[in-house]
Parts: C-alpha cells; structure tokens; sequence
C-alpha cells in the first residue's frame, strides 16, 4: 500500500549539509500499527513529514498504491494530505478561533463535503472519541487529552487509509497516554497507523511492528512486510477545494478574536471613504440644486430662434475677449499708443431667414422633447379698450408675450407645469389674452391701464369683463394716396361691427416652487388672436398697396434692403398682416436631456448650407448650465483626488495589517496545509479577511459620511439658507463600498500570497 524506495533528504544551512534521510527503503501493510523509533534528529520526523506529503524527498520514489509520486504536483499533494492522511499533533495543532465541531469537519470543509453530511460525520467521529457535548467549545476551553482526541476525530473524520502520529502522548499526563494510546490501537484494526516516538517501552507495548532509525537509516525492522502481504490496489484520489463562504467564515472567526483592533482598522481605512462620501453628498447636493434651478430657468430661458441672433461660436468669443488677436501685445502696458482692433461685434450678429420651409422643419420636431412652442409674428395688434376716461388705444401692445402651446396632448405643458390658473381657462384656438400676476397677486399699473382698468384694486371679475377691440385694417388706415395713416376715431373703431373682440381667458400665477417666475407679471395672448388678425387683414387695401410700392407706406420713405432692418418692406409687410410667418420662435424643452435633442436638430437643418443659410439660435439656459456643471465637475473631481489619496494610504495600511495576520497565523496555515488546503485555498482565507475588513471599513465610512451630513446640512443651512444641501446618493454610496472593497483586497494581495507560500513544515513548527 505505501512504500519508499531508497529514499534521501538533507537540509542545508549556509555551508553545513544535514543528511536526515539516507537511502530509506520501508514497505508498509495495509492495516498495521507501526511505531518508528529513534533519539532525536535520527530522522524519524523527517520520514513522517515525507510519508505525510507534507515534505519533499530529493531521491528515491514514494510509492502509494502501486502509484509513483515522482510527478505529483502541488495539488496532487494537497489532495493526498485530505484524503488520504490523517495527522495527529504532539501539540494537537487545533485551529483555536473555531469550534471542536469546525475544526473536526474542517478536513471534510477542504474536501468539497456537503455541510449536512460532514456535520453528521463529524458528531459521529466526536461522539467515538468521547467528546460529543463539547462540539461547540473551543479547544482552549478542553483539556490537553481532550484536545488530543479532538485531533485524532479531525484525522479519523475523512476516512484516510493512514494514520500519522507524531508524539501523540508527548505532552500528555501518563493516564490520559493511556487513554489516547488504547484509542489509536484501535484505529489499527483497519487502517495503517504510524507512530513516532522516542519511547520503546510505549511501541513495543502497542504496536504491531517497531522500525528503528539512527542517523538517518533504518537499524531495524521487527516485522517486515513479505511479498504475500502485498496488494495490487490502484491510487484514486478525491480532489479538494475550499469555497470562499468557508474562507469568509474561518477569516471571520478569527477576526473575532480581534475586535478591537478589527475596528480600529475598519475605522482608519474608513477615513478616505468617510472624506469622498461627504464630497459627492454635497456635490449631489448642489447639483440637485443646480437641477432646480435650470428646470424653473427652462421656463424663462426657451431655445430662442428670431430673425436676429449672434453667433457665439468659439472663435468669436475669442476674438471679442482679445485672446486670439494681438495676443503678443503687452497688458497694462505704460506706451502711449492706442492699438487698433477688429470689431467683430458686428460680425457676430447673424441674420436668419425664416421661410415657410424651416416653419414647417421645427413643425417636424418630435413633440415629446416639448412642453411649449410659441411663433411670434410682427403683425402689429392695434388694441383699443374702453375706460373712465373714453376710448384709448394701447401703446404697449408690442411687449404682449405670445402664449406657448403645448404640442404634447399627452404630458403638461409650460403653463400647466409652471403656472396656476386662478380663475378662467386658456383655449389656445381661441384669440383672447391672459394676465399673469405676481405671487402678490400684483401686475404693473400698465397692464391694467391696457385693459382699460384703474384703481389700486381691481377684482377678479373686473378683468375677466374688460373688452378690448382689433380694428381691421381697411377701417383702422385712411388712404391718403401716396401713404396711409391710423384713424384717429378710436371710438368708431371699438364700436364697429367689423372691429376684432377680445377678453382676457384667464389670470395665471407662477407656481410657489417656481421661484424665477413668480415674480414676473404682464399680458399674453394666443396664437389664434395673431391668426385671425392675419386672416382679416392679409388682403386688406394697405397690404396690397405695400405689395406694389417700394417704399414704406406708413412712413413715406424709401426702404432698407439690409436684412437686418426694421424697415425693409418684408417687416413692413409683415408689420402689417400680410402674413403669419413668425419673426420669432420659442421652443420649450421638457427637461435638458430634450433639450439636447432639440439642439440637435437644430442642427442637423445647417447641415450642407452655407452660413448666410443657415439658422442659429440662442440657448442661454444650456450655456448657464454647462458653466454651472463644468465648475461643479472640476471641484469634485479635486476635492475627491485628496481625498483618494487617503483610500491609498488605507491600501498600505491594510497590505501591512494583513501581513501581521500572516505571520500571526502561521501555524494556521501549517495546519490548513496539513489537512490538503491548497496554496490558493489559504490564500483565499487572506483574501476573505481583507475582504471582510473592506465591507466593514465601506459600510462604516459611508455610515459616518450619512451622519456628518446633519451637521453639515445645519450648518449651510445657517450660512446659505439652503435645507439639505448634502445628499449621500446611494449609488455613489454602493460604488464607494465596492471601490473600497477592491483596494483591499489588492492591499492584501501581496500577505496572501506570501501566506499561500509558505512550507508547511515550518509553519508547523512555529508557536
């Protein structure tokens, strides 16, 4: 069953060379008690360790069930020690943070056995050697012959072919040797027992065969092993493996035992967490409130698309701040000369050309990126109300706002969204107007004057009953021949039959978190009012004279091609009636992520046009915002760099903590090693520890980090005015603990692979 073939091992210290095994050539039965006896250093432990796999011979051949071992591998090691070697300890060498029961099942643990059957195995193995009612002890609680039979259980536990027995009643009373040696005679019955001891009255006692060495060689052999005693068995071997639930719960035991320092570890390691944590609730914080404020900005700051915008292209901006040109130039400079610069102010402005084709593009927006769209014509509104002091015509009807319409039958517009309506309802197919009052409820004494209303208070009622007229043009211009001037019979005007009647629909108020909107006040209208101010006048006798003349009409002088003016005759035209194209366009976005999207299409429509083509607009919300987020973004970025080097410092900390926990833990190792772990298995329980440690120093971190957020939120709250400022997300919360997690576990990587190295002999030996 197990033989060795001419086997020879030395250890080498500096220049001496110790021969500890010379040429050895044993064969064992199967089922035998064999005691190996000799004085110290004769080479007896040295022969155990080799049958063990737990050392290496440099000569000779081990031969396991007619198996060579010249071509084992660590793993195939590993796998002998589990499954097929049962070591008892002179020293016990019990795992002392887990129970009798772990450290019984442990053998089985390595072994890939089901919890329910290695727990069973188990209590049957304690309960044989009489230690069931301590399973749940620790050995340091047991007797040192009680600790003894909890090893032989853990060596008996895996059903090993062979049993191993280093000085087993070494460091045991002379009743109690009794005890453990009556026991492991009768392990002999049935599996191969091998005994190391110094004391021949013992062997020649309980063995069956006493093999004695000195010096390293075989002196003597009582009962060799004849050729009829041999068997032809062939070697089968199970393969081990630890999982990382049972690396998780032997690191957790052991840290444990080390409460406080585990804290104190998970505290220090905790600290860059705790600094990035509080970093991103604030930053969270204030771009919660940045968020705010661009969604109530969304509503005054619309994708504007006029006649008239200026083209803010990088380049130009360059050049109206002076970095581009004459950059060479000193500043503050003490000569006494003026340098000339280009003005690009003027090159800046762009002029678009609204035509019914791009009317009918922005029509073919999506309108799910929409919550409004306002087109504004020059069409001029000719109001006349009627007061206490007769009949007057309203001089501020330009500064009227058209009203946005919600494209989206589906979603809230920009009033339903933005505004209260106190009393009426808004029908954007019908003309009408709509005042929008302050959160006092008050509107500049010129609104009311344009509605024909006085006084410091005025009801509800009253301005729902105001009436306002639209003359049409053929009764509000008198032909003069050469040019057309307004009636003066305001009076005649507001009481025709052909005169346009309007009322106000509804009064609106900003909602009280719209706080940039609350404050404004003044009068809209509808879209319909403009369209049926255009129907009526569009072929009205000034229109089509304007048509013909090349000269303006209303003023009698000649026109201004340039495009950008006021006075050239298609804003005459325009001015006039003649038609509902609009010389400015509103587009408010749903949020900013459509207004993106908006922008984009935008763009696409200048895409293969020249520039004097193309349309540009003004976006002042997303410029406002982006400088906002670009300042928010670089401030976390540094004040998170700071406090990652922390995080490092953390890494360092926990590689050094880590390494102590190996050299604490050498023996552990040894044992783990002796019992078949694997080199990957023990550096799997290092990996756990720190893994542990990083779950615990993340949660802690981020736990502090939520908690310093209420002194910080009162304390902004007091300085700024702000509640809440500090906001911990918990996705930045999760990541931080997973960062964390992986930084130490790379922090411990290097111990535990040192640990994974490390000679089971020689950790054995360490106390």
């Amino acid at each position: 069953m197990l033989e060795l073939k001419k086997i020879n091992k030395s250890y080498k210290t500096g220049d001496f060379v110790q021969q500890a095994l010379k040429d050895t050539s044993i064969e064992f039965r199967k089922n035998e008690f064999v005691a190996i006896l000799g004085p110290s250093g004769s080479g007896k432990t040295t022969l155990l360790n080799i049958l063990g796999g737990l050392d290496r011979y440099d000569s000779g051949d081990l031969i396991i069930n007619n198996t060579s071992t010249k071509k084992f591998k660590a793993i195939d090691w590993d796998r002998y020690r589990n499954n097929c070697v049962g070591f008892i300890f002179q020293s016990y060498n019990l795992i002392p943070h887990i129970s009798v029961i772990d450290n019984t099942m442990m053998g089985m643990t390595l072994s890939g056995v089901k919890e329910k059957t290695r727990r069973k195995k188990a209590e049957e193995a304690l309960k044989k050697v009489g230690l069931l009612e301590h399973a749940h002890k620790k050995p340091n609680q047991l007797s040192g012959g009680q600790m003894q039979r909890v090893a032989i259980a853990r060596a008996l536990v895996n059903d090993p072919d062979i049993i191993l027995a280093d000085e087993p009643t070494g460091a045991l009373d002379t009743k109690t040797s009794v005890q453990i040696m009556d026991l492991i005679k009768e392990i002999s019955k049935d599996k191969l027992v091998i005994m190391v001891t110094h004391n021949p009255e013992l062997a020649k006692e309980y063995a069956s065969r006493i093999i004695e060495f000195k010096d390293g060689e075989k002196v003597s052999d009582s009962n060799p092993i004849k050729k009829s005693d041999k068997d032809d068995s062939k070697f089968k071997i199970r393969k081990t493996a630890m999982s990382f639930a049972t690396a998780l719960k032997l690191s957790l035991n052991n840290i444990k035992t080390k409460k406080g320092r585990t804290f104190l570890t998970a505290f220090a390691s905790s600290i860059g967490i705790i600094g990035i944590g509080l970093v991103l609730s604030l930053s969270n914080g204030f771009n919660i409130e940045v968020e705010k404020f661009e969604k109530n900005s969304l509503a005054q700051a619309p994708i504007i698309i006029s006649t008239q915008a200026m083209n803010m292209s990088e380049e130009n901006l360059e050049k109206m701040m002076g970095s581009s040109e004459n950059s060479k130039l000193e500043k503050y400079t003490d000569k006494k000369e003026v340098f000339v610069q280009e003005d690009v102010r003027e090159s800046m402005m762009h002029t678009n050309i609204l035509s019914q084709e791009y009317i009918d593009y922005i029509k073919g927006l999506d309108v799910k990126y929409l919550s409004g769209v306002a087109y504004q014509s020059a069409t001029a509104i000719n109001a006349i109300n009627k007061s206490d002091n007769g009949y007057n015509l309203v001089s501020d009807s330009s500064s009227w706002m058209i009203l946005p319409i919600n494209p989206n039958e589906d979603d809230n517009g920009i009033i339903e969204n933005n505004y209260d309506i106190l009393v009426g309802e808004i029908n954007d197919n019908e003309p009408g107007l709509i005042l929008q009052v302050d959160s006092k409820n008050q509107v500049y004494e010129s609104s009311m004057k344009a509605l024909g209303l006085g006084g410091e208070e005025v009801s509800f009622d009253d301005i729902m009953n105001a009436t306002l007229k639209v003359p049409i043009n053929d009764e509000y211009y008198i032909d003069l021949g050469r040019a057309f001037v307004p009636s003066q019979d305001l009076e005649s005007l507001y009481n025709s039959e052909n005169s346009l009647t309007i009322r106000v629909q509804a009064i609106i108020r900003g909602k009280e978190d719209k706080e940039l909107i609350t404050n404004g006040s003044g009068i809209g209208y509808t879209n319909a009012l403009t369209q049926l101010i255009v129907s009526n006048n569009k072929d009205s006798k000034i229109v089509n004279a304007q048509r013909d003349l090349d000269y303006n009409i209303l003023s009698n002088q000649p026109f201004d091609d340039s495009p950008s003016s006021t006075n050239n005759k298609d804003m005459i035209l325009s001015y006039l009636g003649s038609e509902s194209i609009p010389n400015v366009i509103y587009l408010y976005p749903k949020d900013f992520e459509s207004k993106d999207s908006i922008s984009s299409y935008l763009d696409d429509y200048n895409i293969d046009r020249t520039p004097d083509e193309s349309i540009q607009y003004t976006d002042m919300a997303s410029m406002i915002s982006s400088l906002s987020g670009n300042i928010m973004d670089a401030i976390t970025i540094v004040l998170v760099a700071f406090s990652s080097i922390s995080l490092v410092v953390s890494s360092i900390m926990i590689a050094i903590i880590t390494y102590i926990s190996v050299l604490e833990r050498t023996k552990e190792i040894g044992i783990l090693r002796a019992l078949g772990a694997r080199g990957k298995d023990v550096k799997r329980v290092f990996n756990a520890e720190t893994f542990i440690i990083g779950i615990a120093s993340g949660v802690l971190g981020i736990s502090i980090a939520y908690l310093l957020t209420i002194p910080v939120n009162h304390i902004l709250e007091n300085l700024s005015g702000l509640e809440n400022v500090a906001k911990l997300n918990i996705v930045h919360a999760s990541i931080l603990v997973f960062i964390n997690i992986v930084l130490t576990i790379i922090g411990g990587a290097i111990p535990a692979r040192m640990a994974s190295k490390k000679d089971p002999v020689i950790a054995l030996r360490t106390e």
